[in-house]
């Protein structure tokens, strides 16, 4: 076995085979959920969906509360989201990309701290503090929360969101062992920095109220 791959891949010796395979499943889905986002296509939520139940059982299993709950989460905001995203506003027409007004402002700042201290309270009742990576999980699931809410209101706002929390789960995930789901946040970063700018022209090409 080569060093390189030693060094990325080394840490899967122990594991089981299955998981090795749905991780590589859940990825697969990831990733074809955050195309289908980019595209402004409804079939985000339903891979969405897989792909977060699929990893929602492994990180429980592999003990990372904070990540276990963010996928728990995506799950539920994903049927909220399906319903957002097909629920017409006119006769002819469904809920269209937009930008956040005041109140969703205001509301993006609540969820943040609202889901950081939450996070903090359960990672402190289960003594799960016990490493500095604990601290950025509690950082990383507030943003994404605020992101994966905004996203089901189809609010552009929420690509600056995953950008910023991929781009701090990048080297999070690596270090913890998971190259796969480092990869994987790569790869999510430069679609969500393509997606931020295919909503924008959408925005820019069929302007809306806020």
């Amino acid at each position: 076995m080569s060093p390189i791959f030693e060094f990325l891949f080394g840490q899967y010796r122990g594991y089981e085979t299955i998981d090795i395979v749905l991780e590589l499943l859940a990825a697969v889905f990831t990733i074809a959920s955050v195309v289908y986002s980019k595209k402004n296509n409804v079939l985000v939520f339903p891979t969405g969906m897989i792909c977060t139940a699929i990893f929602a059982y492994l990180l429980l299993k592999w003990g990372l509360l904070g990540d276990t709950m963010i996928n728990v989460y995506y799950f539920i905001m994903s049927v909220y989201g399906w319903y957002i995203w097909t629920r017409k506003v006119d006769s002819t027409h469904v809920t269209p990309i937009s930008k956040t007004n005041g109140k969703e402002k205001v509301a993006s700042v609540v969820i943040f701290l609202a889901t950081f201290v939450f996070v903090w309270g359960v990672y402190t009742t289960f003594d799960k503090f016990n490493h500095w990576t604990s601290y950025v999980d509690t950082l990383t699931t507030a943003i994404f929360f605020v992101g994966m809410w905004l996203m089901a209101k189809r609010k552009i706002e929420n690509w600056i969101y995953w950008i910023v929390g991929n781009i701090i789960t990048v080297p999070l995930y690596f270090y913890k062992g998971l190259t796969f789901s480092s990869i994987l946040y790569f790869v999510l970063t430069i679609i969500a920095i393509y997606g931020y700018f295919a909503w924008k022209k959408h925005l820019n090409n069929s302007p809306v109220p806020a």
